[in-house]
């Protein structure tokens, strides 16, 4: 519903990921531990409110469907919230539990508008299910994390009580949900499929074993082709959905939550193979015969690709994977730490490779 179209993605098993690992060292941060992507996201990504904006530049929303300019969403939300959570940061953790409270949740049903204006008013009257589940898993592994927080875990079970009554079709949740409308797809996205949180929401009684072994099943029995992972999931005709052109995004989101099943494999083989021939990973690929469907390369996809690889147990690309990133970083001098092109950037263009240098300063070995 946001960036799915233009280019969709870490969630509580990221966390648990990047807390899992040993810390190397300071590569990423200037002189008394700063983190230059936070402090470029802190600096000019961040707006009055204190709500995340999707770029840097201002725009107009022309498209109702996409966010535009200092417009907020739920999905930037979830990420900043699992970088506090990746770097032990209780107190940025706090401030993004008021956000969630002062503006991206309606008051009845209790619900995450995936969409705010720069100025924090919600316009639109629909969730995002990845990005609810992001947030819902945040919520529990903050409440695990620093225990003093139980509004944490009542919030996060309000979320989930509203989800498995309003967005479930057939057994299943759907992307999401028209509550003006009264109205849901057919459709699950696969990238959506976030395990490691439906686990934790199964552990604390939010969702029943049976629902959980549905999703575990989704992702253990889909179709490949060798290499790439359906789209979506059609779960009234129980039908799988290809795409011709795949965004390497929502591979490696499927990649990551298929990581609790025996399917996550196929796609690491192939990014390696495709690093080593060309000497970088493409943001799309056509799915009939493996070549980039575009020319650019994406820091969100480096991001994501280096918490899939250790993930997979290989810290020697991971790393390799990084210093490819870094070299996209901090290109304009008017935005250092920033991932900046043409004077703009996208808010995942640097909040996932966040993610991905706190994935390497706590478990990169290998170089």
């Amino acid at each position: 519903m946001n960036w799915r179209s233009g280019r969709k993605a870490v969630w509580i098993g990221l966390c648990i990921l990047l807390g899992a690992a040993l810390g190397i060292g300071g590569w990423l941060t200037r002189a008394g531990g700063e983190n230059l992507t936070k402090r470029f996201i802190m600096t000019h990504m961040t707006n009055p409110n204190g709500t995340l904006a999707t770029y840097l530049q201002g725009a107009d929303s022309v498209v109702p469907e996409l966010a535009a300019g200092r417009e907020a969403l739920s999905e930037s939300l979830g990420f900043w919230m699992q970088a506090a959570l990746a770097s032990d940061d209780l107190a940025e953790f706090e401030r993004s539990y008021e956000q969630l409270v002062q503006y991206f949740i309606a008051s009845e049903p209790r619900y995450i508008a995936w969409k705010l204006s720069g100025e924090g008013e919600a316009q639109v009257s629909t969730n995002a299910l990845g990005d609810d589940l992001r947030i819902i898993g945040a919520l529990l592994e903050g409440a695990r994390k620093w225990e003093e927080h139980p509004e944490w875990i009542e919030t996060a079970r309000q979320l989930t009580n509203t989800l498995l009554s309003r967005s479930e079709k057939n057994g299943y949740l759907v992307d999401f949900y028209d509550f003006a409308r009264a109205e849901a797809p057919d459709t699950l996205s696969l990238a959506y499929v976030d395990l490691p949180v439906l686990e934790a929401l199964m552990q604390a009684g939010l969702l029943d074993k049976e629902a959980y072994g549905r999703y575990h099943a989704l992702l253990q029995d889909m179709p490949d082709d060798g290499v790439f992972f359906p789209k979506s999931y059609n779960v009234v005709s129980g039908e799988y959905t290809y795409v011709s052109e795949v965004n390497m995004i929502d591979q490696l989101l499927v990649a990551i939550y298929a990581g609790e099943t025996t399917k996550a494999q196929s796609l690491h083989s192939f990014l390696k193979r495709e690093y080593e021939q060309t000497g970088m990973v493409a943001g799309q690929y056509r799915r009939a015969d493996r070549t980039a469907a575009v020319d650019y390369e994406s820091s969100s996809v480096y991001g994501l690709a280096i918490v899939y690889s250790l993930q997979q147990g290989d810290p020697v690309f991971a790393n390799k994977l990084y210093e490819q990133m870094q070299r996209l970083r901090g290109q304009d001098e008017r935005y250092p730490g920033g991932y900046v092109f043409e004077g703009n950037t996208h808010i995942f263009d640097n909040l996932l490779p966040l993610l991905g240098e706190y994935a390497i300063r706590r478990g990169g070995h290998g170089k």
